[in-house]
């Protein structure tokens, strides 16, 4: 099989979609994620930009097998690569490679820069020459490139031989207005291997037209071996190329070899409901591959076709990339996808226990009511262990309550602050603790710490560094539902999530801190009988 190399560029393209702002955190537990999955490269977003980006590329993700990507420019005209400050930030920080973005269309040269399309060219080769010499992997992206080679093929081939001649790994070939149908990325890409013998293409396609992800399978069955996309189709304007459909069409339906093996597609389902679940969206019920309506069968002939033989209405089987077949009159699900959550987790279980169905029953009745797990991880481990075996109770809340105080001081500054009072039981012994945060969440998590920590001192190393509420069903106004999904993370960089429903706030929270708090320990080995010292 041939191999095709994956870029992600949802966290810098993806960023840009309307309403999208990914914080540092977000950033962090997007890269692992699409690490884990086996993602060749890993676009984090551009140095020099913004904070985010900055602290980013000074303290990067710990990645095992992907290639962190740092964002970029061509030099400014009438400057030198090495003293440009802006390509010097980028270079600057802590990536594996550079891929800088330049102009390959003829009228951005020339009314957008304002200068010579010579200049252009010697920016693009003089650019890619200095990222070389500092040692890293040179990416170029050839910005409007099949507008730039319709209106002057001349120009737009000489800036892609630019920068194959001066050592780019890989030259992108960019439908940045998203305009260019299938049948013309073929015709244009097999001009440019006719003209560059060799090149190394990529391809990184815009969805204006409908057809981001279709122009990309049509470039790489024209010889590209690269290609660029981010998850569930984010990007400027109408998005980029979704990865989470491009990615099993590659291997499931071209046969191509990727960074992803063939046994961890299933984890496709749970990273797109993490990036929706990080943006506080609710998912596309209708995305191919891993929406909830992919493989659900409602009219009476396709249910009954596909209990014969799922051939008849499914084109592959929805495990494979962690989605679960289902008859909206008569729901059924599968075990497949829970057991490989089970497995992820370390349970040992027997695939005949019938406790299995009994969890399977207990996670839709909880996903009806609108809890999620697809990135609530300690909370599915934490719900599967106290179904399939015992979880012992570290600690007992037994209430809590929150003042919210806001006033102005004596220089006549605004004060928000929260007061919690919580009581609690720990391994027989009962505890009243009161504390001040910034927030009731805040001051809830402290007030719970400062009993719990007396007993297990692990707790001191784990943080809140993250916190999300979504409205289930807003329709019932303010008596509506509210999930909060929590963020935390220990001393070594390890995270973890939980979740918790209630239509009050404040309880959802607590539920979701209990859970967090209570899968940390579980992780340590610790018993109530014997704390840790």
């Amino acid at each position: 099989m041939e191999r095709v190399y994956i870029f992600d560029t949802t966290l810098r393209d993806g960023g840009q979609t309307k309403g999208v702002d990914f914080s540092f955190a977000d950033k962090i537990a997007i890269s692992e994620a699409l690490d884990d999955l086996g993602i060749d490269y890993i676009e984090g977003g551009w140095p020099g930009a913004n904070p985010t980006d900055d602290k980013l590329f000074g303290s990067p993700p710990k990645l095992k097998v992907s290639n962190f990507v740092a964002f970029g420019m061509t030099r400014r005209p009438n400057t030198s690569a090495a003293n440009d400050p802006g390509l010097n930030a980028v270079l600057s920080g802590k990536s594996d490679s550079v891929c800088l973005v330049g102009k390959t269309w003829d009228f951005h040269v020339s009314k957008a820069l304002n200068i010579t399309l010579e200049e252009n060219i010697d920016m693009i080769s003089e650019s890619i020459n200095e990222i070389n010499k500092r040692g890293k992997q040179a990416l170029f992206d050839c910005e409007h490139f099949f507008d730039g080679f319709k209106n002057n093929k001349k120009f737009a081939l000489e800036c892609v031989s630019s920068a194959f001649e001066a050592g780019a790994k890989w030259v992108v070939l960019c439908d940045t207005n998203g305009g260019t149908l299938p049948y013309e990325i073929t015709k244009i890409i097999n001009e440019v291997n006719e003209s560059i013998p060799g090149v190394p293409l990529g391809i990184h396609c815009h969805n204006d037209s409908g057809t981001a992800v279709a122009c990309s399978l049509a470039a790489i069955e024209a010889g590209v071996r690269h290609v660029q996309g981010t998850i569930n189709g984010l990007g400027e304007r109408c998005g980029n190329a979704d990865l989470i459909a491009l990615i099993p069409n590659l291997m499931l339906k071209l046969n191509y070899e990727t960074g992803i093996k063939k046994e961890n597609l299933y984890k496709l389902k749970h990273l797109s409901r993490l990036i929706d679940d990080r943006l506080n969206r609710s998912p596309n019920l209708t995305q191919p591959y891993v929406g909830e309506a992919a493989f659900a069968h409602k009219g009476g002939l396709h249910a009954s076709g596909v209990q014969k033989d799922s051939r008849s209405y499914e084109h592959v089987e929805p495990e494979i990339v962690g989605n679960q077949r289902s008859f909206v009159v008569s729901d059924q699900t599968g075990k497949s996808n829970i057991i490989a959550r089970l497995k992820e987790v370390g349970l040992k279980f027997d695939v005949k226990d019938s406790r299995l169905d009994k969890l399977i029953e207990n996670i839709k009745e909880n996903e009806f009511k609108g809890f999620s797990y697809d990135t609530a991880e300690a909370s599915f481990e934490l719900m599967a262990r106290r179904t399939l075996e015992k979880v012992p109770d570290y600690f007992v809340i037994g209430r809590f309550r929150v003042m919210d105080e806001r006033r102005f001081n004596a220089k006549g500054d605004l004060v928000v602050e929260s007061e919690a009072s919580v009581t609690l039981n720990v391994g027989g012994q009962s505890f009243h603790e009161v504390a001040i945060g910034n927030g009731p969440v805040n001051a809830v998590d402290t007030a719970l710490r400062k009993a719990l920590t007396k007993i297990y001192p692990s707790l001191n190393s784990v943080s809140l560094v993250d916190y999300k509420v979504r409205i289930i069903d807003s329709g019932s106004g303010t008596e509506a539902t509210t999930r909060v999904l929590i963020e935390c993370e220990d001393d070594n960089g390890d995270r973890w999530r939980s979740v918790g429903l209630s239509t009050n706030i404040i309880d959802a929270s607590v539920m979701a801190l209990y859970d967090s708090l209570t899968w940390r320990l579980l992780s340590l080995g610790i018993t109530p009988e014997a704390p840790a010292n």
